[in-house]
């Protein structure tokens, strides 16, 4: 058992929130968009607006007169603006409030003659912003160390007044050892708390989260600086992975469940397997979801702490770039009036233009004709993706509609817990894309059904059954799972099958796996297992000698114990002993014919029938002294015996050749002592008389 918290504070922060929004809203009405730099360290969020038409450049000399320019959260220095103004060039301001109020404090403590003295990475963005609004007195250091230095070294000659500052996503911990190493209450030392408060809080609650936690996950862009130093927070307590992308964690998931057994077998207490998760400031909400996901997949498990209000908030909110945002003009009624050949159909949506849907706006089935899907007075719903009135046509498009439709089910089916169906597509890395009403489900491969090492490509053209698990509004992308299904029909099968099971019962099965010492068989749902002495009457070194996986066995139930889920099988059935076929078939005094399978020191092993074997002692092989076995008899020899012994109760079996040829030794005497004479004889005897 495994349980997953994520940290109360994970993912977008305010400022970052803010300047994607601003970016969107940009990009909606029309403008031309380009960012001075990434708006945020998320390739996801940064793809898709690149994929909407903003564009990044690094520095204003790329932008085009008719470009809106995005200064990003970080915020830039003084000079960009002035190069911004100079050119006349649009822009939208997105620096975080939290940042411009350093940019202020710096300006303002400069042009005081202050010496600044900044908290953070030299070469991060927002510092290279901060140090541009400061006049040339600005020191930027790493840490205390660093500190501690340039205050002995700076403060002592110049005697100026120092005016320190931190990076906003600057580590509270560092800072905090930052303040220790200044001197107490010196009138000359002006310190200023700027460290971002969602930064301080989201690095607490990693640190508490990761303090009670067996192992870590950190979501966020590799050079996202506020990521980073959650990582270094968090790693000092436990186990942690910082990843970038939720994939990520198919590749981690043997180096997970490592961790996640050391972790275990350290534990005394018996408590379960806590997994944290938190997420840096440009961490969407729906990155973190798929990270639950797929944690939840590689640890089997569906104990997932629910988050707190405001990612919750924040979750629904991303969602709710919604569907409605993204549909891209009308729904209209379309009434097929016409079909022209293998492309085209034309439709009267009751306008003044002639609506046309072409054949990759009618299906996404590239094998299908326009006459083979619709045909004259047909009803369509269609949206409009292009209006040109000077040719009197609108471009419209069934498969969008349909794809739409086919989403909004996977929403409510995502709602209601409705178990869908579709058909495998193909298998990609990191899983299945699954065809479901024209939607494509992506399966997490630990969602397929399939175990960890096997192959998807068995699935491809396969129908499926699945739940939808997680949606992305946003991106029209929804995950499922193959797997729940299958779990909860087992464990619907599992308990109506204690509701009725009782020893005696014959089942069916498909034989699941083999051990050593026994085959476990599937009952329709629950396994019970075939011991290895019950799979056969004759003796088998192991199971694998008369069985194999995939195999059809008749079974039945010798003993089943509810409270420990153990059912043990029998396959082998009384009338089949070989024994009892025996002891009804044979007798003592019987001459049978019977083949050597053993020899030993002492004598030979011989199968009467199936199942049955007797021995012939080594003084029973023969009518003369014996002395190696094999001087008279080998394996695969078949031999006439006489039964001598039956012992029932012990099953043991005594043969014998010596008593056949006794048998023959005796009639031969017998035939030695009567003499016949032949007419030859009796002359030959008179004359004998006679002499």
């Amino acid at each position: 058992m495994a349980v997953i918290e994520t940290a109360k504070s994970a993912g977008f922060c305010f400022g970052v929130d803010r300047a994607v929004k601003l970016v969107y809203e940009a990009l909606e009405h029309g403008k031309r968009v380009a960012t001075l730099g990434p708006i945020i360290h998320n390739d996801s969020v940064v793809a898709d607006l690149l994929q909407r038409g903003a564009r990044i450049i690094s520095n204003v000399s790329e932008a085009s007169p008719d470009e809106t320019i995005v200064i990003r959260s970080h915020g830039v220095g003084k000079a960009v603006y002035e190069q911004l103004n100079s050119l006349g060039l649009s822009y939208i301001d997105a620096t975080c409030p939290f940042v411009a109020r350093i940019h202020k404090i710096v300006a303002e403590q400069s042009a005081l003659g202050h010496e600044i003295l900044i908290a953070g990475d030299a070469t991060h963005p927002e510092v290279e912003g901060i140090v541009g609004h400061c006049s040339e007195n600005c020191t930027v250091f790493h840490d205390k160390d660093e500190l501690k230095c340039l205050i002995d070294r700076k403060f002592e000659k110049s005697k100026k007044m120092l005016a320190i500052v931190a990076q906003t996503t600057y580590n509270k911990l560092l800072w905090e050892d930052c303040i220790k190493v200044l001197p107490p209450e010196h009138p000359d030392i002006l310190v200023f708390d700027t460290i971002c408060s969602a930064t301080g809080a989201r690095q607490s609650d990693a640190d508490a989260l990761s303090r009670q936690s067996d192992l870590m996950i950190v979501a966020g862009g590799r050079h996202s600086s506020n990521t980073v130093k959650l990582y270094d927070v968090c790693r000092r307590n436990c186990p942690t992975w910082h990843i970038a992308e939720p994939e990520e964690l198919l590749g981690l998931s043997d180096t997970l469940r490592a961790a996640a057994a050391d972790a275990l077998a350290a534990k005394t207490d018996g408590s379960p397997l806590r997994i944290g998760i938190t997420a840096g400031a440009s961490t969407p909400a729906h990155i973190i979801k798929e990270v639950q996901t797929h944690m939840s997949g590689i640890f089997d498990t569906d104990n997932i702490i629910p988050e707190s209000d405001e990612f919750r908030a924040a979750f629904e909110e991303e969602l709710d770039k919604s569907f409605r945002k993204i549909r891209t003009g009308e729904r209209v009624i379309g009434i097929v009036e016409s079909i022209s050949g293998n492309n085209e159909v034309m439709v009267d949506v009751g306008a003044k233009q002639t609506g046309i849907v072409t054949l990759s706006e009618l299906t996404s089935d590239s094998s299908k004709k326009p006459s083979d899907l619709v045909k004259v007075g047909d009803e369509l719903n269609l949206i409009v993706i292009k209006v040109n009135d000077a040719d009197g046509t609108v471009q419209l498009s069934k498969r969008r509609v349909d794809e739409l439709v086919g989403f909004e089910n996977i929403l409510k089916a995502k709602e209601e817990g409705t178990v869908l169906e579709g058909t495998v597509q193909s298998a990609v890395k990191g899983g299945l894309v699954v065809n479901s009403d024209g939607v494509r489900v992506f399966i997490p491969a630990s969602q397929s059904g399939l175990g960890r090492d096997a192959d998807l490509n068995t699935l491809v053209k396969q129908d499926v059954r699945f739940v939808i698990i997680d949606v992305n509004e946003q991106r029209r992308r929804a995950v499922g799972s193959i797997r729940q299904v299958q779990k909860t029909e087992r464990d619907a099968a599992k308990a109506k099958f204690w509701e009725t099971a009782k020893e005696g019962d014959v089942f069916t099965g498909e034989v699941k796996s083999l051990t050593s010492y026994g085959a476990f068989v599937d009952l329709g749902g629950i396994d019970g297992m075939v011991h290895v002495s019950e799979l056969s009457w004759a003796r088998i070194h192991q199971p694998s000698d008369v069985v194999s996986v995939g195999d059809t066995l008749e079974v039945y139930i010798k003993a089943l114990n509810p409270e420990t889920g153990r059912i043990s099988l029998g396959h082998r059935r009384a009338e089949d002993n070989p024994w009892v076929k025996f002891t009804e078939n044979f007798h003592v005094d019987d001459v049978v014919e019977a083949t050597i399978v053993s020899t030993t020191s002492f004598g030979a092993f011989a199968r009467i029938t199936d199942g049955v074997d007797g021995l012939i002692h080594i003084s029973q092989l023969s009518d003369k002294r014996v002395t190696n076995v094999k001087d008279v008899v080998n394996v695969g020899d078949v031999v006439t015996v006489k039964i001598t012994e039956i012992d029932t109760e012990k099953k043991r079996i005594s043969l014998s050749i010596r008593a056949l040829l006794d048998t023959e030794s005796e009639e031969a005497a017998e035939e030695s002592d009567e003499v016949v004479y032949s007419d030859e004889n009796a002359e030959a005897a008179e004359e004998t008389a006679e002499a």
